[in-house]
């Protein structure tokens, strides 16, 4: 046993003193002043030394870089008798172990059993020799037998030679491990000494720093900076969601409210929100702007994705999840139920379980999601897919850990997790009845150009009651005094009147007109055409305003039909200087 591990003991040797030398940051051998000029921490001292001698005496950034100078000479100076202490105690005896002592006994190994081998061809040639001089001998006498018999006799004070030197070597190598037994423990010293050695340098060093900071600290006249006692607590974000409100005095979290209000004021109707990513420079400036505290967020209602994967990023980076680790498993068993009521049933149970400031911040955001979700068929984000993409922000397990079969757990979990979030946006009213004022602080209000981006009806804008000696217009005609159109510039006569001028007599408003806020052309008489064709007229019509809704084209009016004016005729739109064709009669005029 004591052989096999000479060979290993000779490579641990060998492999720690190189890696051990490689650890050195001074040259190796060299004296202590020449040691400590080549160290790295010398160098920054002198930096130190030349910046702090260009600024003013007085001057506190002079007076920290001056001690700083002192204090990398100091530890420079340890460092050096670190390594000279190393080279002495620790280098020089692995090298010898490893280059000198273990390498004579395996050469010496390795003589034994050369010796050996040699030893066995000698008997083996000695008894061929044996067998050969009494072969010689039964034959009679002569000179092949007394050659035989010379010979025999040499090969015996051969191997008789080569027996003494093995037998020799042998002793010598069990002398060898015999001693390397008796020293192996001081063997295991040399790595027991090096741990010594370095907590005494890490000591020294530590010493010298304390020092050195309490004499700066007390010339500088000042600590270490730390923030008011009353100051929020700075970022927000990865911050306990109990010690933020608590920090803030608030009921919803800062980046939670800030975000949803920008959303609602912007983001309604954005295609695969929370599921498309956002620059990461925006996001992290939005994000800059949340942890500081700052209600000036007008910039970023123009890019609802950035606000979005901020809120996700917040949620994310809670060191709770907001549905909490101590209620992850009622969750779980939550999404497995298949009957609808006994699922809503034991969302409520749970939910109750939820401290008050988780409850209050999962309410608020769910019941935006809903919100979120009730247009759908504009933004794409239905309650399933919202929850494939926030439930994982929303609540995942405590342990993370690289093992396989946590990797598949937690794949399983977070498909139940986002069943949870889908039921919760689905069954939002019966869980959290009422409704919620989500800029419940009052901080954050949308920009004044900046429309809502949900889906809100456009209300029809009443007309206004004609001045006094104008009679009342027709129902089709109305839309024609509408301020908005009067103060539209008219364009140029063309020879083809747009088919969407035409449409039906009187036509009345539908609810489905009114719903859409789109505004009715002017009616026009109708009576059949002639028999015989007219050329068309280039009479210049009124256009037909931008939002009218046509099903399709009305056969066009030709000019110069028989037609019977209205009893009060329309108000005409301005219009540039009329060119009449001279095939077209003019227009009728009010009799």
């Amino acid at each position: 046993q004591i052989e096999q591990r000479i060979e290993p003991a000779k490579r641990a040797a060998h492999s720690v003193s190189k890696r051990l030398q490689a650890c050195l940051q001074g040259q190796c051998g060299s004296e202590m002043d020449k040691r400590v000029k080549k160290l790295p921490l010398m160098a920054l001292s002198t930096t130190m030394a030349e910046s702090f001698k260009e600024l003013d005496t007085e001057s506190s950034l002079g007076k920290a870089l001056e001690m700083g100078c002192c204090i990398q000479s100091s530890l420079a100076k340890i460092l050096a008798e670190f390594e000279i202490t190393l080279e002495h105690d620790v280098l020089q005896p692995l090298n010898k172990l490893s280059e000198e002592e273990l390498p004579i006994i395996l050469k010496r190994k390795k003589t034994l059993q050369k010796l050996i081998s040699d030893w066995n061809t000698i008997k083996s040639r000695l008894n061929q020799a044996a067998k050969s001089s009494s072969n010689s001998s039964g034959a009679g006498a002569g000179p092949g037998a007394s050659s035989a018999a010379n010979k025999l006799e040499i090969l015996k004070e051969e191997e008789e030679e080569v027996k003494r030197k093995v037998e020799q070597c042998k002793d010598e190598y069990m002398a060898d491990l015999y001693h390397f037994s008796t020293k192996e423990d001081s063997y295991a010293s040399y790595f027991i000494r090096l741990l010594e050695i370095q907590a005494q340098y890490h000591r020294q060093s530590l010493g010298s720093l304390d020092s050195a900071l309490a004499e700066l600290k007390e010339s500088h006249s000042q600590t270490e900076p730390s923030f008011a006692a009353d100051a929020p607590v700075a970022g927000y974000y990865g911050v306990p969601l109990e010690t933020h409100l608590k920090s803030l005095g608030r009921e919803i979290a800062l980046p939670i409210e800030a975000c949803v209000v920008m959303l609602l004021a912007s983001g309604m109707r954005e295609e695969g929100l929370f599921r498309l990513a956002a620059g990461a420079s925006v996001l992290r400036k939005l994000k800059s702007s949340l942890a500081s505290g700052s209600n000036a967020l007008e910039e970023f209602y123009s890019d609802p994705h950035a606000v979005a994967g901020a809120l996700k990023s917040y949620l994310r980076e809670l060191p709770q999840p907001l549905m909490t680790f101590e209620l992850y498993n009622e969750w779980v068993k939550v999404a497995s139920l298949k009957d609808v009521d006994s699922r809503v049933q034991s969302l409520q149970d749970t939910c109750s379980r939820l401290p008050r400031e988780s409850y209050n911040n999962l309410r608020y955001l769910i019941k935006f999601l809903a919100k979120l979700a009730a247009h759908q068929e504009l933004n794409k984000m239905t309650p399933s897919n919202i929850a494939i993409v926030l439930g994982p922000n929303l609540l995942w397990t405590q342990q993370s850990t690289g093992d396989p079969v946590q990797l598949d757990l937690a794949s399983v979990s977070s498909i139940q997790v986002v069943g949870v979030v889908e039921a919760l946006i689905q069954n939002a009213d019966t869980l959290f009845p009422g409704e919620v004022d989500f800029n419940v602080s009052g901080m954050f209000m949308p920009p004044a150009n900046s429309g809502l981006g949900e889906a809100a009806p456009v209300e029809e804008p009443s007309p206004e009651p004609p001045p006094a000696g104008i009679p009342a217009l027709l129902d089709g005609e109305a839309t024609s005094r509408d301020p908005e159109a009067r103060s539209q510039p008219a364009s140029p006569a063309v020879t083809r009147p747009s088919p969407e001028a035409a449409g039906p007599p009187a036509p009345q408003m539908t609810d489905d007109t009114a719903r859409k806020g789109k505004r009715l052309a002017p009616a026009r008489p109708t009576m059949p055409p002639p028999p015989v064709a007219q050329p068309w007229s280039t009479a210049p019509a009124p256009a037909a305003p931008e939002h009218t809704a046509s099903p399709k084209a009305r056969p066009r009016r030709m000019a110069g039909a028989p037609s019977r004016a209205p009893s009060v005729p329309p108000p005409l739109p301005p219009q540039p200087a009329h060119r009449h064709s001279q095939d077209a009669p003019p227009s009728p005029r009010p009799p």
